[in-house]
């Protein structure tokens, strides 16, 4: 082979090698890819699975309201991968989150979504922190909408006197949610105590105490 056709053949394989750092396929690479929730197989995402119908690409979850009697006063119910197979590589799920009065969504992220919130009932405070630190807060209304982007610590507090509830949508097939607080106290194996007594700047019995309210009950 001629040396300028290998090294032609070289710069054309360095080209392309270096191209697969900067790109990658954004679209689906065939129809659908139902997601098979029982393989064993590990991979970025599920599975594809063989046989498919009409109800892995339904869910009718989001239709009632979820029980708020619990310590937060809401709850979120999902409509991701896990209880939709059919979202598997299509890049996009949704929620519902219902709040009694006084109910709040602790502060937390999703590490792999930006959030867009439609307030079905009800009126929120919600709001997202930055990088910098700075708080971007609102009140929102029936029929209004905010987003927070992705990976920003963020919440949402119901501090009217009757239920509100939002239907919530992700850019992300399973978005993933870290509560700051549970990350914090809750992890397993713990975090040491040092490392939260000098974060919070309070002694051992009061992170002990805080601990314990995040204990499994």
């Amino acid at each position: 082979m001629a040396t300028n056709d290998f090294g032609l053949i070289i710069g054309m394989m360095i080209a392309i090698f270096l191209a697969s750092f900067v790109s990658a396929d954004p679209d689906l690479l065939q129809d659908v890819c139902v997601a098979d929730l029982t393989s064993g197989v590990k991979v970025n995402g599920f599975t594809c699975k063989a046989n498919i119908s009409a109800d892995d690409f339904f869910f009718a979850g989001l239709a009632k309201p979820g029980l708020t009697n619990n310590t937060f006063g809401a709850t979120v119910t999902a409509a991701s991968v896990q209880q939709i197979a059919g979202l598997n590589t299509l890049g996009v799920s949704m929620a519902r989150i219902d709040y009694a009065p006084g109910g709040i969504n602790p502060p937390h992220t999703h590490p792999r979504a930006t959030e867009i919130v439609f307030v079905l009932e009800g009126e929120l405070v919600v709001g997202f922190i930055t990088t910098e630190n700075k708080l971007f807060s609102k009140t929102i209304k029936k029929g209004e909408i905010f987003t927070f982007p992705r990976g920003l610590i963020h919440f949402q507090i119901n501090n009217g006197k009757v239920p509100a509830a939002v239907i919530a949508g992700f850019n992300s097939q399973l978005p993933g949610t870290q509560r700051v607080a549970n990350a914090l106290f809750a992890s397993s194996p713990t975090v040491e105590d040092v490392v939260l007594t000098k974060t919070f700047q309070i002694g051992t019995k009061e992170i002990e105490k805080i601990k314990s309210k995040f204990a499994p009950k």
